[in-house]
């Protein structure tokens, strides 16, 4: 891995220490930490893995899929962050709670603590369910939580920042508000710098697909 550059200016941007997994834990055959930046094709690739026989696990999907529904969640939210945030249909509105969080630190600091428990109590638990297979467990915030040492190797998907943002605006983000969400996380050097491995997805999605396969068949 190479060296990473000092700390920005923006600590929310910056790296919690290496957190160490219990020595307890049941290790699975192989676990594959895979990250990158917003808008850097990380799903893509995760799915890819998926098309090469590996078990895969998204973060983000727990998060929104199993979490976010809970109605604990939904009051805690709502108490912290007011009625606003919840739709008519008594579920969150995540793009209200995302709008809160990236405007306020303190909040997302807030919500992290909530909802990180929670995830990463759900992909281990996923993992111990089968642990002869090989999983790739997406987490986009893998670096700046201090969790490389929950994975075997770690796998950063990269791109332009002109792609990133391209990307953003496609799913319906305003530039300057897509400038701000990527400026939250570590910045894509850094966590480039800090990965096994890395998978440039500036291309085609074939190109994308090549790579993931010729670095799938090291585990294969």
């Amino acid at each position: 891995m190479g060296n990473q550059t000092s700390s920005t200016a923006n600590p929310a941007a910056a790296p919690a220490a290496r957190e160490m997994p219990p020595a307890d834990w049941p290790r699975p055959r192989l676990v594959l930490g895979l990250s990158g930046g917003m808008g850097c094709g990380k799903s893509t690739a995760t799915r890819f893995f998926a098309d090469c026989g590996f078990r895969t696990v998204d973060c983000d999907r727990i998060v929104r899929d199993e979490l976010l529904p809970r109605a604990e969640i939904v009051a805690a939210v709502a108490a912290r962050f007011g009625a606003a945030v919840v739709g008519a249909d008594g579920r969150l509105d995540r793009a209200a709670v995302a709008a809160r969080v990236f405007a306020d630190d303190a909040d997302r600091r807030w919500l992290e603590a909530l909802l990180h428990p929670l995830v990463r109590a759900s992909w281990r638990a996923a993992l111990a369910g089968d642990l002869a297979a090989r999983w790739v467990v997406e987490v986009p915030l893998l670096f700046e939580k201090g969790l490389e040492n929950w994975f075997d190797s770690t796998i950063c998907v990269a791109t332009s920042s002109a792609q990133q943002l391209s990307r953003l605006q496609a799913r319906g983000v305003p530039p300057d508000l897509a400038a701000a969400r990527i400026a939250k996380q570590l910045p894509l050097p850094r966590k480039i710098a800090a990965a096994d491995f890395v998978l440039l997805n500036d291309g085609s999605l074939d190109f994308l697909k090549e790579q993931v396969a010729s670095l799938a068949g090291r585990w294969l």
